[in-house]
Order: C-alpha cells, then sequence, then structure tokens
C-alpha cells in the first residue's frame, strides 16, 4: 500500500514513510492509493471471528510489508485489549460505548496502535523521534497514555489552557517520562496550526524528527474503522443495517466509519453530529464549506472550526457533493439542547451520556423523527466522568470514577505555560 499527498504535490510513501512523517512535505495530509475491499464472506460470517483476527483482516491491507504479520498481529491485539459493547438505550437507538480503555475514550484505539507502530519503527532508525500533538481533549489523555515509556519516542502535547476537563487535563500532564504537556493560552484551532507549521519550518526539521499523533496521522487515524466493525458483530439485524452518529470535531471518527463503509461495511446512512463549530453541517446545508472560528461549548473535544480530516471524506467520494451529501447528514446541537438530552435520557432510559455523545442522541434521535422505519447506534466516545460539571448537575447525582481514573487526583499536575505562538514553540522545541 502507498500513501499520497491530498496536495498532490508529494512523493508517494509506505505505511512506514506516512506514519514517521505524519504530514507530507507539501502540507498534505496521506491518503490509502486504494481502498481495500473487504470479503463479503466476512462481512457476512463476521460472527465467526474474533476480534483480533477481524482487525487484522482490515489493518493488514493498509500496513502492507511494513510490518510482518506477527508484529502487527500484537500490535492490533494490544490496541483492542478492551471491551467495545453496543449497548441498547432504547427500541431505536443503542449505544457503542468506545470508553472502556486506559483514558476512557475512544482516542485510545487509534492512539495504542500508532504508539506500538512507532515503537516498531524506531528500532529500524537511530535517533528519537518526536511526537507532536495537539489536543481539544481525550487525545492527549490516549496519546500520553499509548506514548508514555516508548522507547525512541519523545512526545509533546498541546492543550488549550482552560479548555479540556478536570480529568483530561490530568491525563495529559500527570505522566512524566517521555511526555511533556504544553499548555497553550488560546484555542484547538491555535494548537493545531502551531504544530501544523512546526511540520514545515526548515529548522525544526533539521534538528529534529518530527511526528504528529493527531489524526492526520495515518497511524492514528486508520484503526479507528475497527470499532465500526465490531459494532456489526453485535448488530442484532443484519438485514437493516445501521444508521450512525458519530460525534464529529476533526471528523477523523466519522471519516473512518467512512472509509469502512466504502470498504464494504454495510451502514445505512451515517449522520455528522456537531455542536455549534458546525463548518461541515453548514456545508452539506448549502454546499459551500468555509472554515469558522471555533466557539467553546460543554462538548470541548467538538470545538475546531476548521477540521482538517473533511478533506479526506471530500477525497473519499471524489469532492462530488451530491454522493457526500447522500452518505451523510449534518446536524448542529447547541449546549442547550446538549444539557436537556442528557438529563432526558437519564430521566426516560437510565441512560447516562457525556456531552459528545448527548450531541450525536440528539441528532439520531432527530433523525428518526422522519425515518421512524430505522434503527441506530451513536458512538459514545468518552465516559461521562470526563465532564462531571455538565453531566451531574443534569442527572442530579454524582458520578462515581471508575477505578481507571481514580488515581489521577493525588498526582500533580506538571505543565509548561506558553502564548498560541509558533515561534514560542519552536524556541522552546530547539531549547528544551
Amino acid at each position: 500500500m502507498h500513501y499520497y499527498s491530498l496536495n498532490k504535490q508529494a512523493p508517494n510513501v509506505s505505511f512506514r514513510e506516512a506514519t514517521i512523517k505524519g504530514q507530507a512535505p507539501d502540507k498534505g495530509l496521506y491518503f490509502p492509493a486504494t481502498i481495500p475491499t473487504i470479503d463479503p464472506l466476512v462481512i457476512r460470517n463476521s460472527n465467526d471471528y474474533t476480534k483480533e483476527e477481524l482487525a487484522m483482516l482490515v489493518m493488514q491491507p493498509y500496513v502492507g510489508d511494513t510490518i510482518d504479520e506477527k508484529s502487527l498481529f500484537r500490535i492490533v491485539s494490544e490496541t483492542i485489549g478492551f471491551d467495545f459493547p453496543l449497548v441498547t438505550i432504547n427500541e431505536q437507538i443503542s449505544s457503542l460505548e468506545l470508553f472502556h480503555g486506559p483514558t476512557l475514550a475512544f482516542k485510545d484505539v487509534g492512539a495504542r496502535f500508532m504508539s506500538r507502530c512507532l515503537g516498531y519503527f524506531s528500532q529500524q532508525q537511530k535517533g528519537k523521534v518526536t511526537v507532536l500533538v495537539a489536543t481539544s481533549g481525550d487525545t492527549g489523555g490516549a496519546v500520553a497514555n499509548g506514548f508514555l515509556g516508548v522507547e525512541g519516542v519523545e512526545v509533546v502535547i498541546l492543550y488549550p489552557s482552560g479548555k479540556v476537563s478536570p480529568v483530561q487535563e490530568l491525563q495529559l500532564t500527570t505522566c512524566g517520562q517521555n511526555i511533556k504537556a504544553l499548555e497553550v493560552s488560546g484555542s484547538f484551532d491555535d494548537c493545531q496550526a502551531m504544530v501544523k507549521d512546526a511540520f514545515m519550518d526548515a529548522d525544526l526539521n533539521k534538528a529534529l524528527q518530527l511526528t504528529s499523533a493527531n489524526s492526520i496521522n495515518v497511524a492514528r487515524w486508520l484503526p479507528q474503522q475497527l470499532y465500526y466493525f465490531f459494532a456489526w458483530q453485535q448488530w442484532p439485524d443484519k438485514a437493516r443495517p445501521p444508521v450512525i452518529a458519530v460525534p464529529s470535531g476533526n471528523f477523523g471518527n466519522i471519516c473512518a466509519g467512512l472509509l469502512a463503509h466504502v470498504s464494504g461495511l454495510p451502514v445505512q446512512h451515517f449522520i455528522a453530529a456537531c455542536n455549534v463549530n458546525d463548518a461541515v453541517p453548514e456545508y452539506l446545508r448549502t454546499g459551500s464549506y468555509a472554515a469558522k472560528t471555533a466557539v467553546p461549548t460543554i462538548s470541548n473535544a467538538m470545538d475546531v472550526g476548521s477540521p482538517s480530516n473533511f478533506i479526506r471524506v471530500m477525497e473519499l467520494f471524489g469532492n462530488q457533493y451530491e454522493t457526500i451529501k447522500e452518505k451523510i447528514s449534518g446536524y448542529t446541537v447547541t449546549d442547550e439542547l446538549t444539557r436537556q438530552t442528557i438529563a432526558d435520557v437519564y430521566q426516560q432510559e437510565g441512560y447516562i451520556l457525556d456531552p459528545h455523545g448527548a450531541v450525536a442522541y440528539y441528532a439520531l434521535a432527530d433523525y428518526f423523527s422522519q425515518h421512524p422505519e430505522q434503527k441506530g447506534f451513536i458512538l459514545e466516545t468518552a465516559h461521562p466522568v470526563k465532564f462531571p460539571d455538565t453531566v451531574e448537575a443534569m442527572i442530579g447525582k454524582q458520578l462515581e470514577v471508575p477505578a481507571a481514573a481514580q488515581h489521577l487526583f493525588a498526582l500533580e499536575k506538571k505543565s509548561v505555560s506558553m502564548k498560541a505562538s509558533f515561534a514560542a514553540l519552536k524556541e522552546w522545541l530547539l531549547h528544551a
């Protein structure tokens, strides 16, 4: 498998090179040269496969010969070494819970896969790799946990000060060892812009071997397909594929689901459920795309005004607006509706949603009001305990902190304060 830059001004590369580089020299995102097709028999008989076997079948074509089969099986097994239950909420809507990993968020899958791939590749090269990552919430903790102690890899996480939840901040600022956290006085978009500028800077690239752990990196993005396949294994009515509502910020997650669908996974329809940072729903309504300035919301991991991965969605469907609109519906959900949804679903169904899952639930329920004959599920992307102030106020009781997070509250936050300036980041990286 080769990967090409979506800016079309850089050479094709292997999975190994795409993973290590993160972004192409022409600033484009890497995209697979061909989309593998899953054997229809595998889809039909998906329950005959273990999670590990199914994951190998999905991921091997993308990795090619850059990782040997035994090592890849170990990597995918460690990547998905926790549960992905599809939980019924009511007659029409289920929840694919993606928060049973070590940092209680869906991004554990991509971070674990990428960290293990980079660890494998680092054994084949001299010098350490520096991973730069911007986070609006869950990415930072997942990357910190996934890369902690990986030899030959240093990790630098940029996060917007005051715009992540307490648990999220503790997860990315308390690791130590090879993990450094930079607390930026700005938005997620500022952090992401600083990271992108770093990749294009000649001085930094001469001094450091940089790569990204955001979903712009193929090794973070591609394995997110896996839990869509695991959901299909659990889907009760194979004759009637699900409608899937995905809480969407930077659009890596829904793009991975769309890739799985193009590869052969049965899906009736996708819903891009956004908060008021809704550049893509606006595009789906009007056919005109324009980035927006990010606005803070209670579903903070989706506070992205210029989603990087939407260009991959466009590429996947040949930049054809009508085709994209046929596959995806876009929704804009306010904080007021998000809070009300958390309260209503708890009171009526006894199920506790986090703010991101609540955005998806509202969108899916609204879609079903127009399509009552269909069924589907939301992606519940983070544990509600990561957002205690919002959730507890809506359900009227205190959340129980899972064992995986209890130890965090005894740890000391360690971060470096930084202006939202690439010059400040460059100075720190060169002299830290």
